[in-house]
């Protein structure tokens, strides 16, 4: 998708109902060249058990190093919002995320974290990388403590 047939920036768009209707929306990357890390961070990213239909909770952090093209913020957001109504467990979540990114702009690398709050009492951190990092690149930590409950 190209800059110039951008459909859901400056629109109002609906919350897609699945993600495989999801629209993940690209746009020249005006760095090319350049190694760099785009983070996003989602807090509140919510998906349904697929067994029982229970809402899930998990704090998403996706790094990428650009190539070509970035993945326009808006259409990711309506993304990962398309997964409130979808039933898939966490390692499944994570991993398509971050496969359907991979998809949608072919980065030169790609990493997430799916930080997943408990179910059943045990949290389950699910994370993914598509390879080694490039050489050379910054990589702050996620910033995301490990589950520690009350205490």
């Amino acid at each position: 998708m190209h800059e110039e047939q951008l459909t859901q920036l400056g629109q109002n768009t609906p919350l897609p109902q699945s993600p495989e209707e999801a629209n993940l929306e690209t746009v020249p990357n005006p760095q090319a060249g350049v190694t760099y890390l785009v983070r996003f961070t989602c807090p509140e990213f919510t998906s349904l058990c697929p067994i029982t239909g229970q809402p899930d909770f998990a704090h998403l952090v996706i790094d990428y190093v650009p190539d070509e093209r970035l993945v326009e913020s808006k259409s990711l957001k309506l993304f990962l919002g398309s997964f409130r109504n979808h039933g898939a467990f966490h390692e499944d979540c994570t991993v398509a995320i971050a496969r359907r990114l991979e998809q949608a702009m072919a980065p030169r690398w790609l990493r997430i974290g799916g930080y997943w709050y408990p179910r059943g009492g045990i949290p389950i951190d699910v994370f993914y990388q598509s390879g080694e990092p490039p050489e050379g690149l910054w990589l702050p930590d996620q910033g995301v403590a490990p589950y520690r409950g009350r205490g």
